[in-house]
């Protein structure tokens, strides 16, 4: 995982709420065996609809997803952070996501940073007014500002969240953070325990 501590790019109003892992990434491309490729999936159902914003030029580039209340519920797969990451996107805003998939994004360095509906609100409206409004997603300073609207708001992480995003630390990196401890544990072990 890489470290992500500011994030500076534009966004993409996705007005929607309740948006479910299935719609983020459809079944049929969980069949995968590589962890690759799954940015053709983002969204496929959505995408044949030629109005769906993320078909909109306007917005070819962005990298921060603004989407409505619980986006990410349903199932748990892995593959809907993937799909999103691989996008482009580097950071999701919303007034709230479902829980594993949250979870997800904190293993994986994709930034869910919840908003209150009103900020949200307000997001939307300067980036459909100038879509080259720049948005910062700040991780050290746990902060969302958009300097041309006059936007800014902190959001809640808590402190090993934030440490995992400041070092790029997913579960096998912390756990090789006590490798020290784990050595040494290992040298004072009975050799008759099981292996």
């Amino acid at each position: 995982m890489r470290a992500v501590r500011v994030l500076t790019g534009t966004g993409v109003p996705l007005r929607r709420s309740d948006v479910d892992t299935d719609q983020i990434i459809p079944a049929e491309w969980l069949k995968r065996v590589e962890r690759t490729g799954f940015e053709r999936g983002l969204f496929a159902n959505w995408r044949d609809d030629r109005n769906f914003v993320l078909n909109d030029e306007r917005y070819a580039g962005a990298t921060i997803l603004v989407t409505g209340p619980a986006f990410g519920v349903g199932s748990s797969r892995e593959h809907a952070v993937w799909a999103i990451q691989q996008a482009g996107f580097g950071a999701v805003l919303a007034p709230s996501f479902g829980d594993i998939f949250a979870n997800n994004c904190t293993k994986n360095g994709l930034v869910a940073a919840v908003l209150p509906d009103a900020v949200i609100t307000g997001i939307w409206e300067a980036i459909e007014t100038d879509p080259s409004t720049t948005v910062v997603v700040d991780v050290e300073r746990r902060t969302v500002e958009l300097p041309a609207a006059d936007i800014a708001c902190q959001f809640p992480m808590d402190e090993s969240t934030r440490e995992r995003y400041l070092h790029g630390l997913d579960d096998v990196a912390i756990t090789l953070t006590y490798a020290t401890d784990v050595d040494a544990y290992e040298a004072a072990r009975p050799s008759w325990l099981p292996t």
